[in-house]
């Protein structure tokens, strides 16, 4: 709960909005300790007494009765109404939508036409008809609006309960004995709550201006009880002359619904679990960059990164993703980075593209340079027109990444168009060449297929492809075999070990494991939390590996025809980078550390073309020459 409170705080529009409502709530309490006159009391000799008049602060309406008095007044009512209606409304619904989701079938069909109907009616027609039914009433014109948001509840509680009654955890309980009134208790209901608070506290202010339009019409609150719907609707007459009898209930329901907008726009967000990332704001289109020093460039490579940091603020925690990492790949070289989950290796890939989410990324220092041109910090225009063109990136999951609405032939052509002035019909001819070249069969046909039609290994295709399209210099591969079979991945690796040799493409990729690192890379740099831990030719590390965790990962890999040995694991977790230890940060899980481990920081030390970040390596460097 107070973490919940927390972000809605953080985010200032919910903040004004919970302000401004809470003001309204608490005055609207507080009316009857309040020394107002009477609401309902009549002087006609002190009709339309403007503000501040004597005795009254906001004026008089057309009977003399006191304004202020009548507004606190009507706006408890109303509030009262309004958030009954919801409720009443919340509720209602959401049972239907549960029931309707949870069963299926027969009494889905039948729950969910009824809802179409009345769905199918203008909202506020339904609300008349209802009203005139039953007659003029406020308790009538709760009635009518409640049942007519009966149906938004009920639909968009039936979507999310029909996702989550075929979910495996549900299967479970059914297995388990349990009956369908308690699965939905204890395993649908607390999974649709949050969903059911979103929707009503993003339609509360909808049910106010309903009800109030309904006491305008003078369906609702009867006189001379008001709301300020009914204060409204009086004030019509004198709307030219004495304007303050309509603006005075005017700003209050404005006041009240922008709050509750507001507040319940909060709501939603903090609720959601995937903007809990310390910030409620969404991602800048780069991340953020807060330099105090800028190396200076390395200009070895066709991309150089020098000491560059990443680092997620969170609060008041700080997050060291990326501590003062160092690369170097050149023209034509596939470059191979590998560390356990959570070593860094994927930020410090998006750092280079500047695609780390802003808030809470922030590259704290270091460069990133393409060609001597420093990508950090590079003004936007710039960097957009090198991403995609220039400098490619091949996600993990090409399900996640192509868009599902649009065939991949037509995600490919704007890829090409989006840096390039060419025609449609040259731009698809290319995109199809494009998946030819990636080995596609029947490239036309897949061309206007959806991401969705194509299998696993295609769509990783497809998304190599569209790294293709415009020639790039450099690839960034991220996993993109993690989720593939072994013949597919082998596949994949040999397509883009033949396209860096034909094409003379940079790549750095990204893995976890070394197999693939032996059979693609001719370069590797081992991370292990935020840092270079390792670096050197792939098989000079996988035959002699001088970090006791490189040494670790190697032996965790199995070697299918070897014969019988022991698979290893690596004991413990990797340590959480918010709280990093004094000294080598994998000295807690290394069976060589000694004291002098723990106490200070430990340098990466180059000898030749190998380079390790430990005091007690397995092997000597500096022996070997770097020449292994």
């Amino acid at each position: 709960m107070m973490k919940f409170l927390v972000l809605l705080v953080r985010n200032r529009l919910a903040a004004v909005g919970g302000v401004l409502l809470l003001v309204v709530v608490l005055l609207a309490l507080v009316t009857p300790l309040l020394p107002l006159q009477p609401p309902n009391v009549t002087n006609t000799a002190d009709r339309f007494l403007a503000p501040f008049a004597p005795g009254h602060l906001l004026g008089t309406d057309h009977l003399g009765r006191d304004l202020l008095s009548r507004l606190l007044w009507g706006t408890r009512l109303s509030l009262a109404v309004g958030f009954a209606a919801a409720m009443i409304a919340a509720t209602i619904g959401a049972a239907i939508g549960i029931v309707a989701g949870y069963f299926g079938g027969r009494i889905d069909n039948v729950i969910m036409r009824g809802v179409d109907m009345l769905m199918a009616f203008p909202y506020i027609l339904l609300a008349l008809a209802i009203v005139a039914a039953l007659g003029p009433g406020l308790m009538n014109a709760l009635i009518a609006v409640a049942a007519v948001n009966v149906p938004f509840f009920a639909r968009n509680i039936r979507g999310i309960t029909v996702g989550i009654a075929n979910k495996e955890f549900v299967e479970a309980a059914r297995l388990a004995g349990m009956g369908h009134w308690r699965i939905i208790g204890i395993e649908i209901l607390p999974n649709v709550l949050p969903v059911i608070v979103i929707a009503v506290s993003t339609t509360i202010g909808w049910m106010i201006l309903e009800t109030a339009g309904l006491s305008f019409l003078g369906l609702g609150s009867q006189p001379p009880v008001a709301d300020l719907g009914s204060m409204l609707g009086e004030a019509r007459s004198a709307l030219i002359t004495n304007p303050h009898t309509s603006v005075v209930p005017g700003v209050m329901i404005l006041v009240i619904v922008m709050g509750i907008n507001l507040l319940g726009d909060g709501v939603r967000d903090a609720l959601d679990p995937r903007l809990r990332s310390g910030a409620l704001t969404r991602p800048m289109p780069a991340t953020t960059v807060a330099r105090d020093t800028v190396p200076a460039p390395r200009g070895e490579g066709v991309l150089d990164l020098t000491e560059l940091e990443t680092q997620f603020h969170v609060g008041k925690r700080i997050f060291r993703a990326v501590n003062k990492v160092s690369l170097t790949v050149a023209p034509g070289e596939c470059l191979g980075v590998i560390g356990e989950s959570g070593s860094g290796k994927s930020v410090t890939a998006l750092s280079i593209m500047g695609l780390v989410a802003s808030p809470p990324g922030v590259i704290t220092g270091g460069r990133a340079d393409y060609r001597g041109e420093d990508l950090v910090g590079m003004p936007y225009d710039k960097l957009r027109s090198l991403r995609g063109d220039r400098i490619a990136y091949i996600f993990q999951d090409p399900l996640a990444t192509l868009h599902p609405l649009y065939r991949v032939g037509e995600q490919l052509r704007e890829a090409i168009q989006v840096h390039h002035r060419v025609g449609r019909a040259e731009a698809w001819g290319r995109a199809v060449d494009l998946l030819r070249s990636v080995r596609i069969p029947n490239a036309e046909n897949r061309a206007r297929a959806y991401p969705h039609e194509l299998s696993g290994g295609m769509r990783q295709r497809v998304g190599i492809a569209m790294a293709l399209a415009n020639e790039p210099d450099i690839i960034i591969a991220d996993e993109p075999t993690t989720a593939l079979d072994v013949t597919v991945q082998a596949q994949i690796l040999s397509l883009l070990d033949d396209l860096r040799r034909e094409r003379g493409l940079a790549i750095v990729f990204i893995t976890h494991d070394f197999g693939v690192v032996g059979q693609l890379c001719e370069r590797v740099s081992v991370m292990y939390a935020g840092r270079i831990v390792e670096e050197g030719p792939t098989r000079a590390v996988l035959d002699a590996p001088a970090h006791p965790y490189t040494r670790r990962l190697i032996a965790c890999v199995p070697e299918l025809g070897q014969g019988r040995r022991r698979l290893h694991s690596i004991p413990g977790l990797p340590p959480p980078v918010d709280n990093l230890p004094d000294g080598c940060a994998f000295a807690p899980r290394c069976d060589k550390a000694q004291d002098a481990c723990r106490r200070c920081e430990v340098t990466l030390d180059t000898a030749g073309a190998r380079a390790v970040r430990c005091l007690y390596p397995e092997e000597d460097l500096s022996v070997q020459g770097g020449t292994a």
